[in-house]
């Protein structure tokens, strides 16, 4: 029993990291109210989990104050269009919902819609971690996130697959939404940093995956 409650056993450090998505799922959550910070709140995010929680460093609030403050800007100009294009796909989700309840032919395209919108919510996965990740221009993020989402649509899947779970959970259970930003950032991680680390310069890599045999410290840090 008391190796059980060590602080070094599985079990504490499986709560401590139960309680470190609460937090950072509270922090997401209070961080995207203004809708437009949803970006830099979700790249935030994404560092905090791949710095503090994955490779241990740092601590849980300077590492997402840090993250959001300093790329508050390049996130959000590459959010908005990303949250211009899911606008515009939820409404013509509604209306061409409406015409397939009423049975007309068109009314199917809902389907492709659906799938679209599919597409643009991991796009804005790929959008944060990139943010999170990497350096370089708003166009590099939108247009190198694409690019990683299309040349890897597998993995996308992958990427999608624990959003889409949390979602269906939250609906659920709407405590959930307390732990499930986080948890499914998380999961999402751990596909995107194998996608990262296909595409590092060499002399990027070396110095990233340089610290030792760890999984989690052998992933990239940023270019």
């Amino acid at each position: 029993m008391r190796r059980l409650f060590d602080i070094n056993s599985k079990f504490m450090r499986g709560l401590i990291h139960i309680a470190d998505c609460i937090c950072l799922s509270v922090l997401w959550l209070v961080f995207s109210i203004p809708i437009v910070t949803m970006g830099a709140a979700s790249a935030a995010l994404y560092a905090a989990v791949y710095k503090y929680i994955r490779r241990d460093e740092g601590y849980l609030w300077r590492t997402f104050w840090e993250a959001f403050k300093e790329d508050l800007r390049r996130s959000t100009l590459a959010w908005l269009p990303a949250l211009a294009l899911l606008v515009l796909l939820v409404v013509d989700a509604l209306v061409f919902r409406s015409m397939y309840l009423q049975g007309k032919l068109i009314g199917n395209l809902y389907w492709v819609i659906l799938i679209l919108i599919c597409v643009a919510v991991t796009w804005t996965a790929w959008l944060a971690a990139y943010c999170a990740r990497f350096n370089g221009s708003v166009k590099d993020v939108l247009r190198f996130s694409a690019l990683l989402m299309a040349a890897h649509p597998i993995k996308s899947l992958w990427v999608f697959l624990p959003i889409l779970a949390g979602a269906a959970l939250i609906l659920i259970a709407p405590v959930l939404l307390l732990i499930a930003p986080a948890a499914a950032c998380w999961i999402g991680s751990v596909t995107m940093e194998k996608v990262f680390l296909l595409h590092m310069r060499p002399e990027d890599l070396e110095k990233e995956t340089g610290g030792g045999d760890d999984p989690d410290n052998s992933e990239t840090e940023g270019s």
